[in-house]
């Protein structure tokens, strides 16, 4: 049996054409130049979270970025990490010298204690250290429907416009997870979110976790809200993360370990081509500690959910 044979009919007709084309770059002596083109291939762009290591050094931590397969850091503070308090500790630009020594770049900074409106001098730092994204909550009621909901959600851009000034000052977008008991909570608040915005600095972190775990609705909502967003968090609920567990189950808040298929929603992005950070995450119970004992656990578990999305985009 010849090698062609092996392949798939899809892939097989896919064969000959490149095989065609191959031999028509031959004749023309242009295999050289059609390798040095650039490649249109999509790919997520992953960040890494500083939180799923714990309490680690950034010393320890930002050698681990390009082993993960991402090119950025999103820093936590308290009480999750500690990193965003260590920047303070060691300063700004030793920090910067340690990214830079790795060449890799802080992406996100991630600050829910100082809140939306909180977020002046938060933002000001981002600009000393190139940092493009910050990521909040959305301070306002909760457990609001229809009108009140689109109310309350006009009512906080309204309150956030001076903030956004300062952001589009510092060349940083204001990026708000939809976050359990949060006025950006639901699909609903989602939508009213990106349908108000009047701004390119006010964004969304979506997070599948805080969602119903239907993977059609949610490739629907990422779908309606997709140019608004800056953070895709590669997070489901799983057995959740508010009380203690076996490992095993804590776990299933990563992708590919639990229930939930990611395939819709990548489809959406690849589609799209997305070109905002996918954080690929979890809560450990408590906060605080690494999401497994050893820093190489940490970076292996996360490479297996690399594993997971990068097969699926790949696939589809």
């Amino acid at each position: 049996m010849k090698i062609i044979d092996l392949i798939r009919p899809i892939d097989r007709r896919r064969f000959l054409q490149s095989s065609s084309l191959a031999s028509l770059f031959a004749s023309a002596g242009m295999i050289e130049l059609a390798a040095s083109e650039p490649s249109t291939e999509f790919k997520l762009r992953y960040i890494l979270g500083s939180s799923l290591y714990g309490f680690q050094s950034l010393a320890d931590i930002i050698p681990e970025i390009s082993q993960t397969g991402a090119s950025a850091i999103d820093i936590w503070p308290l009480i999750h990490g500690n990193q965003r308090e260590q920047i303070d500790e060691m300063g700004e630009a030793a920090f910067s010298e340690l990214i830079k020594k790795h060449n890799v770049e802080l992406g996100c900074i991630t600050q829910y204690k100082l809140g939306p409106f909180g977020l002046e001098t938060e933002l000001r730092t981002a600009k000393r250290l190139g940092c493009k994204t910050i990521v909040t909550g959305a301070e306002g009621p909760v457990n609001l429907k229809g009108d009140e909901l689109k109310k309350a959600i006009r009512f906080f851009i309204e309150r956030m416009k001076p903030h956004l000034a300062i952001a589009e000052a510092c060349g940083v977008v204001i990026t708000i997870e939809n976050h359990a008991n949060n006025l950006i909570e639901s699909p609903d608040s989602l939508r009213y979110l990106a349908e108000l915005n009047p701004s390119t600095h006010l964004g969304i972190a979506f997070a599948p976790y805080h969602l119903p775990q239907d993977e059609e609705l949610l490739a629907q909502l990422l779908d309606d809200i997709l140019p608004l967003v800056h953070v895709f968090y590669a997070w489901q609920h799983g057995d959740g993360c508010m009380h203690p567990m076996p490992k095993e189950k804590e776990l299933l808040q990563m992708p590919g370990r639990g229930d939930l298929d990611f395939t819709s929603m990548l489809k959406v992005l690849k589609r799209s081509n997305y070109q905002g950070w996918t954080e690929i995450f979890m809560h450990p119970f408590p906060r605080g500690i690494p999401i497994l004992e050893t820093t190489s656990a940490v970076t292996e578990e996360i490479n297996l959910a690399r594993s997971y999305l990068d097969e699926i985009v790949s696939n589809i």
